[in-house]
């Protein structure tokens, strides 16, 4: 859709319903899902027409329509009975479908993006501007990249060939056009693609500096209580781990580390023999995220099955990463691997079950162990060394969860007996 050309006809909300219907046949959505959302728009056209509501959409008619049936994002969707579960995010689609034309998955491959030829050699120098100025990480990079992509792929679809045609207007257009993303994820596609136009202007590509046109996104970094296992699920997880079997063994010792130590997903992939001092008793590492160096206590629990893993499972190989894949051929984590179905798996063995919605991947044992040592009056200036962080504020955040019935675990600092080098 091209902004800057003239306004055509906008269509009825019949029009623009069988439209989007269409849409999501292109976007090759499978029939359970259509028809979700083809419930939802056929009532709010009903309730268009009860209300005598005639011409295009408009947002007062969507509210209206929330109200009436008592639809409130206060309320957790968990709540919420049949259609209602998915009627906000539907008209959220049908909202954006009427602002500009097209709606994407909520999952956009980079490889289906279609960035304009002439914008396309811009996105590769941001890279190596990303890479060799800016120091940044790749993963971050990687993101950084394809936050880009999207932004790149709504000028081209809005027939943007020229950054110099680029109008506020675009900007606070693609910044709506994300309302489908969390507020976390809209923020930091907001900080990228920013940081984009300060490289295009700076780089000449740009005659003006846009980067303060485009709308700011708040995300509090203390918006969320942490997740925190209860004492006793934690425990029934832990138990229902099978250690005789190649993989009870493997994830018995990654779960530990998360949960004992607070070790990161992404510092546990990237763990290596080297990193661990048998006879000091003690795991080395730099950290990932912060790029600080970290020391922690090998625990004799922690010590003795990471022994049983690494004796009894670990491939014999020249790689030094202590974690691999069960199944042939045998290597080391991806850095983009998730590890969250370890916890899945065990969990759902286990038959555990949580009193209220939370997340249950690894962080959410690390948040334990923070709530934990909270709880057990453990200083925050400690908590924050064990964790690693590198300021306090990511410390302070566990300050706002109360966790009275995790009271009596904590890290164990005294001296352990030694562990038997491997």
């Amino acid at each position: 859709m091209n902004s800057h050309a003239s306004k055509s006809r906008k269509p009825s909300l019949d029009e623009l319903v069988f439209n989007a219907l269409r849409q999501l046949q292109v976007l090759q959505y499978n029939q359970r899902s259509i028809r979700r959302y083809q419930s939802v728009w056929r009532r709010l056209v009903v309730f268009a027409h009860q209300q005598g509501h005639e011409g295009r959409l408009r947002e007062q008619l969507i509210l209206d329509f929330l109200e009436h049936h008592q639809i409130n994002s206060r309320v957790p969707i968990r709540a919420l009975k049949g259609w209602k579960k998915h009627a906000e995010y539907g008209l959220t689609l049908l909202w954006q479908f009427a602002r500009f034309g097209y709606f994407e998955r909520g999952k956009t491959h980079a490889g289906k993006l279609c960035i304009p030829a002439t914008m396309q050699r811009s996105q590769h120098d941001f890279k190596k501007y990303c890479e060799e100025k800016r120091y940044l990480s790749p993963h971050t990079v990687n993101e950084y990249v394809r936050q880009v992509g999207l932004f790149l792929d709504f000028l081209g679809r809005r027939d943007v060939k020229n950054f110099n045609q680029i109008h506020p207007e675009d900007l606070s257009d693609f910044v709506y056009s994300l309302s489908r993303y969390s507020r976390k994820t809209v923020a930091a596609t907001v900080s990228s693609v920013r940081m984009y136009l300060r490289f295009l202007f700076f780089t000449h590509r740009l005659n003006q500096d846009l980067s303060s046109s485009l709308p700011g996104v708040f995300s509090p970094q203390r918006a969320s209580i942490p997740s925190v296992w209860d004492e006793g699920l934690l425990a029934q997880l832990l138990d229902k781990i099978d250690r005789h079997s190649p993989r009870g063994k493997r994830d018995y010792a990654i779960l530990l580390l998360a949960c004992r130590l607070g070790v990161r997903s992404g510092d546990i992939k990237a763990l290596a023999l080297d990193h661990i001092d048998w006879a000091a008793e003690t795991i080395t590492f730099t950290q990932a995220k912060t790029k600080l160096p970290l020391r922690l206590p090998l625990t004799e629990e922690v010590g003795n099955a990471l022994i049983d893993y690494i004796q009894s499972v670990r491939p014999i190989t020249q790689c030094r990463e202590v974690f691999f894949t069960l199944k042939p051929p045998f290597r080391p984590f991806t850095k983009n691997a998730r590890l969250s179905h370890i916890v899945s798996y065990w969990k759902e063995l286990a038959g555990i079950h949580f009193r209220t919605p939370q997340r249950h991947g690894l962080h959410s044992l690390r948040h334990s162990l923070a709530t934990r040592l909270l709880e057990d009056d453990v200083p925050f200036s400690v908590i924050a060394d064990i964790l690693g962080h590198a300021s306090m504020n990511s410390t302070m955040i566990y300050a706002k969860a109360s966790v009275e019935s995790l009271r009596q675990v904590a890290l164990s600092v005294q001296e352990v007996g030694h562990v038997d080098e491997v």
